[in-house]
């Protein structure tokens, strides 16, 4: 009863929590022009972090590398031009264009908007990537959940061996039905299975490391750590520069939020800067593995020392 009032909680608290008042720090705009970006920056704080840019060409280039939401320009002196990625997620590009149609009616001026780096049409809300990695952490989690529970009965290979089979099938059939089947993903069919594979894997490996470790308190753990943090703060329901410090400084750690980043890099920014999203998905998985067969070796050592005693 107090594990799921801890877990039931946490999860409304998180989720219900971040959804409250959500406001851009520091969300990246390219700006062309020293004396745009100087006004932007003076209008707009912190709320936005400003890169000059020498054209919008190279501006754009940022937007379609994931390294910027959107980019500024004047179109006259008093007409102002954003190209913006939709795909950045609602909350962030709608956070950018909200600021600088703030910007412009402070100076008199009208925005010109061009959605550069658009959503997929399947994906009108942007948030198949939420449910897609939310779907595998779960299903991953509870499958690492019921063999901790019948440690007992089923060799420990044999759990592993579950274990990574189920990281592939599930990684296969999310990609497959939310790709090629739905067309809500867009990213190529082999990088969204890997990404999702691997995914699973740390999800998995690191609910039975926890499990062997700590027992009961290990899965709620698990649970706490995977399905509940790393989920509401992936990025994929409100966009990463808009969640407070504390959820800026662990989304892109956790699981789901490095698979996020890995999906939607994978689909609509040409690639860029997936590395480390799956180095982390790796390490997870890795970690979790290391520490499985760790508490193997620990447990099989102490009959051996206790007949040694005696």
């Amino acid at each position: 009863m107090l594990t799921g009032l801890i877990i039931g909680t946490a999860f409304i608290a998180v989720y219900v929590g971040l959804q409250r008042s959500p406001a851009p720090t520091h969300l990246p705009i390219a700006v062309v022009g020293e004396q745009l970006a100087t006004t932007a920056h003076a209008g707009l704080g912190d709320a936005v972090a400003v890169r000059q840019v020498p054209s919008l060409a190279a501006g754009e280039a940022l937007v379609r590398d994931g390294d910027a939401v959107a980019v500024l320009g004047a179109a006259s002196p008093r007409s102002l031009t954003l190209d913006y990625a939709g795909a950045s997620g609602f909350s962030e590009s709608g956070a950018a264009r909200q600021l600088v149609a703030s910007l412009a009616a402070r100076a008199g001026a009208t925005v010109q908007e061009h959605d550069i780096v658009p959503l997929a049409t399947y994906d009108s809300r942007g948030l198949s990537a939420f449910y897609v990695v939310f779907g595998v952490t779960l299903s991953s989690f509870v499958l690492a959940q019921g063999l901790t529970a019948v440690t007992a009965k089923v060799r420990l290979r044999h759990r592993l061996f579950a274990m990574g089979g189920f990281a592939v099938l599930i990684g296969v059939i999310a990609a497959t039905v939310a790709g090629p089947v739905y067309g809500s993903l867009t990213a190529p069919f082999p990088l969204l299975a890997l990404s999702l594979i691997l995914l699973s894997a740390a999800s998995a490996f690191t609910t039975k490391a926890l499990g062997a470790w700590l027992g009961p308190a290990g899965i709620a753990l698990a649970v706490l750590t995977l399905t509940t943090i790393g989920n509401a703060t992936s990025g994929a329901t409100i966009g990463v520069d808009l969640l407070p410090g504390w959820a800026q400084a662990i989304s892109a750690k956790l699981p789901p939020g490095a698979a996020v980043r890995a999906v939607n890099n994978f689909g609509y920014f040409d690639g860029a800067h997936t590395l480390v999203p799956l180095a982390v998905l790796a390490t997870w998985f890795l970690a979790g593995l290391g520490f499985v067969l760790l508490r193997q070796r620990t447990a099989q050592r102490r009959p051996l020392a206790a007949a040694v005693s005696r």
